[in-house]
């Protein structure tokens, strides 16, 4: 054991209650002869229920305090809020489920650090992963001074070998054991195990957290309806209710029907290829649905130059990079992009898929026009219509005509 020079300044461990952090608060109060404080960051789900649980575990574990702080407004109108309207998902397939929380769960571990009189901050990190530099990244930036420590990347603990090292002192081991990693937030549930390894199968039924069992015993389709205020979710099924509520109640009722459940496969932060199985139901029918709602109300050019920013905004976000100015200059786009992205959505959720039944809003571009696509024209007449198509294809007639020329004179 070695003896911090920093006395008995408590450090300040960012605790999700799984493998890894269940681990770390042993082992740092063994290693550095210091109290140990836990901090959940609840950046979504998190029940009662869970708490107690948290709770619990860190004080069986030896943590001397724990400290929930709730966060889940705060993420979403920092984080969430610019996801949604700029569509955003990691290999136009992942929703950024949970790595997307990290930077504000920094920043607030940060923040109890000096409240709590830390000035050592440590998280479960694994060298493999996109968490470590997601941590440090924002730790670094806000609070340059920290000592940061980061047992299981720095010295290489294997899952099996923290599993023993639990076992052995008959400290509390999560449900999940070694078998798998799960994390879940407010945006979704993220699961990693050996078959993520590889590319080439999918995680046992099983090992599903919120849509077990939605293939094997199918439910029925079922109607919702989904409203907008200026981009922000505002009611579901005609009932006004915050953005988390909303969030919250459209996992509760579109995780039965395995909806939003994938296994996205891309580039990690390191450089690497990675792979990990999530469910996120409340974000597919948010996108799906705000996506279809700004179709009837943006312009092409809107939604071209939105498109252009919101993919790199996405991953600033998923590479730690949210703290960087450019991304509050993003946001300013977006924000103005949805002055207009309010109204209804009409939804059907049936096993694998959510189905947008319609749209509509007070600002539609469709309802606008007096014409009728594919019926009848409108504010043009037949001769304008023969007029555009003529001047549209000059290019294409010079391009022709002059290899045509160049080919003559040859």
């Amino acid at each position: 054991m070695t003896q911090s020079t920093t006395g008995a300044k408590p450090i300040l461990l960012a605790f999700s209650g799984g493998l890894d952090t269940s681990f770390c608060v042993p082992w740092l109060i063994e290693t550095y002869q210091r109290p140990v404080i836990t901090v959940t960051v609840d950046t979504g789900g998190i029940d009662a229920d869970a708490a107690k649980t948290l709770a619990q575990r860190s004080q069986q574990l030896g943590a001397i305090s724990h400290h929930l702080v709730p966060a889940k407004p705060q993420y979403f109108d920092r984080v969430l809020k610019f996801l949604l309207m700029g569509n955003a998902r990691r290999g136009q397939l992942y929703p950024f489920c949970v790595g997307a929380e990290r930077v504000l769960q920094a920043q607030m571990i940060a923040s109890m650090a000096t409240t709590l009189g830390s000035t050592t901050v440590a998280h479960g990190c694994t060298a493999a992963g996109n968490d470590q530099v997601r941590f440090e990244v924002a730790l670094r930036t806000l609070a340059p001074g920290l000592e940061i420590l980061a047992p299981v990347r720095d010295h290489a603990f294997k899952r099996t070998e923290q599993l023993a090292f639990l076992q052995t002192r008959q400290l509390p081991v999560p449900p999940h054991g070694a078998a798998y990693s799960v994390n879940r937030g407010l945006w979704g549930v993220t699961i990693g195990g050996t078959e993520t390894l590889t590319s080439t199968g999918s995680i046992p039924d099983e090992a599903w957290v919120l849509s077990r069992d939605a293939f094997s015993a199918p439910r029925a389709p079922v109607r919702h309806s989904l409203s907008f205020k200026s981009g922000v979710p505002s009611a579901l099924n005609g009932v006004a209710m915050d953005p988390v509520a909303i969030i919250e109640q459209l996992e509760t009722l579109a995780a039965p029907y395995a909806i939003g459940r994938g296994i996205h496969l891309g580039d990690t932060v390191i450089g690497t290829k990675g792979r990990v199985a999530f469910e996120a139901p409340a974000a597919e029918v948010l996108l799906t649905a705000h996506r279809e709602l700004e179709k009837l109300v943006l312009t092409g050019r809107q939604a071209r130059i939105k498109e252009l920013v919101a993919m790199p905004y996405g991953d600033l976000v998923h590479e730690g990079h949210h703290l960087d100015p450019v991304c509050r200059d993003i946001e300013a786009l977006l924000m103005s992009s949805q002055e207009r992205v309010s109204g209804d959505v009409h939804l059907l959720f049936r096993p694998g898929s959510v189905f947008i039944e319609g749209v509509s809003s007070p600002w539609s571009l469709m309802t606008a026009s007096k014409g009728v696509y594919g019926e009848a024209a409108g504010e043009w007449t037949p001769a304008d219509a023969l007029g555009y198509s003529k001047m549209l294809a000059l290019p294409g007639t010079f391009y022709t005509r002059a290899g045509q020329q160049a080919k003559a004179k040859s």
